[in-house]
């Protein structure tokens, strides 16, 4: 498993790395979810990425009882906060960040997490406050670096501009073959400010791995066909999608590799990330991902998988309807 510098942190994260969003937020039973654990260590996966949102504390809970049987200089925990944990709890306020920076660190049993991330922006709380605020959690040793999740580029560079504030170093947006919106603005933006992406859903939420077909219902154990889990993948789930997928196929035959390998490995051949999260459900899937470490596309084979998706793939600038634009200032 290769390894890649975290911005400009001293953090060294395995290429492929491990999520909980749908998984062990409450998707997959706590056998799985340890399994896969295990499975991710074996495969000298080093990076574990989670959030108070999954599960509304489930996945740090999960990950608090099984990460405490290792070292802890073993491995690269994050996680997140912006989202509701209750009626009255959510966003990035001073309030707010130093309250769930504890719980998530009871949930997840240790003293500190190696990366906290904002998971969205707050539009209604003035930057200068969520980033002193962040400022602090690493200050008192509760968080060694901090990051974001689907920020603008100009709410990067509002953050990145705050006097005296600690340095943002990760920014973790979805990006994948058919989702490439970040490349237009957001690598040029965190490329210049030493900020490094650790991307989501690089598989589509699977369907880049080839398994579901345009007309056909979806395999019975596979996340579509998951009442838990399957909300997240309808935006992939078109015919015409499925069938641009499918032409994926011969081209992965001919480079001598899987279609999930294939797919995380267009992603790691951008010098701007640093580690692709993937969810997995079964140890055999963890493996399978992690496989796909170290292999390099040769520039034909890049260009057949462009040729294959151009039809379908997403390139505007955007944030997956997950984030609101805009900065607030005091």
């Amino acid at each position: 498993m290769n390894r890649r510098q975290l911005g400009d942190s001293d953090l060294q994260v395995s290429e492929i790395s491990l999520g909980s969003w749908l998984t062990y937020s409450g998707g997959v039973g706590r056998e799985q979810t340890e399994a896969c654990t295990r499975a991710a260590f074996d495969a000298e996966i080093n990076f574990f990425d989670t959030a108070n949102v999954y599960g509304t504390g489930a996945a740090e809970e999960a990950w608090g009882e099984i990460l405490c049987r290792y070292e802890r200089s073993s491995y690269i925990l994050a996680t997140k906060v912006y989202f509701p944990m209750s009626e009255s709890d959510s966003g990035l306020s001073a309030e707010q960040i130093a309250k769930q920076i504890d719980a998530s660190l009871r949930r997840l049993r240790t003293d500190y997490v190696d990366l906290y991330q904002c998971h969205r922006f707050d539009t209604e709380t003035p930057i200068e406050e969520t980033m002193e605020a962040l400022s602090a959690v690493v200050e008192s040793g509760k968080a060694r670096y901090i990051g974001f999740s689907e920020w603008t580029p100009e709410q990067i560079l509002a953050g990145q501009e705050v006097a005296g504030a600690t340095k943002l170093v990760s920014s973790q947006p979805q990006y994948n073959a058919i989702w490439r919106a970040p490349e237009a603005e957001v690598f040029e933006v965190c490329t210049t400010n030493g900020i490094s992406q650790i991307v989501w859903s690089p598989l589509a939420q699977g369907v880049l791995t080839g398994k579901y077909e345009p007309g056909a219902p979806p395999p019975h154990d596979s996340r579509a066909a998951n009442d838990e889990m399957g909300f997240a993948i309808e935006r992939y789930m078109s015919d015409e999608v499925l069938e641009a997928v499918q032409r994926l196929n011969p081209i992965a035959e001919k480079a001598g590799i899987t279609m999930t390998q294939l797919a995380l490995a267009w992603i790691l051949r951008r010098d701007e990330v640093a580690s692709a999260i993937v969810g997995a459900s079964r140890p055999e899937q963890v493996h399978a991902n992690a496989e796909a470490s170290g292999i390099d596309l040769d520039d034909d084979t890049v260009a057949a998988i462009d040729e294959a998706l151009a039809e379908v793939t997403i390139t505007e600038p955007r944030l997956g309807g997950f984030a609101k634009e805009g900065v607030k200032h005091r």
